[in-house]
């Protein structure tokens, strides 16, 4: 059985592209951040279910996952 891999918190959860977390991003340069983008975004419960459960409070949707509308994924 392998290891799990360690959750990367600067990818969205969701479609693996960086997810500009100004936390992650002061976490990890030591430069200090504006507020992040995401506390003027809006987050549904549908949205945040889709967030695998190993992920869930970890790591952060980025901006195109949360404006994504919930009809996309269900497209051809």
């Amino acid at each position: 059985m392998s290891a799990p891999s360690a959750l990367d918190t600067t990818r969205c959860p969701l479609c693996g592209e960086a997810n500009h977390c100004a936390i992650e991003i002061e976490r990890d340069t030591g430069v200090a951040q504006g507020p992040c983008w995401c506390l003027g975004a809006t987050f549904t419960d549908a949205l945040r279910a889709r967030v695998p459960a190993e992920a869930r409070g970890l790591a952060c949707i980025c901006a195109r996952c949360a404006a994504a509308p919930l009809t996309e994924e269900s497209t051809p």
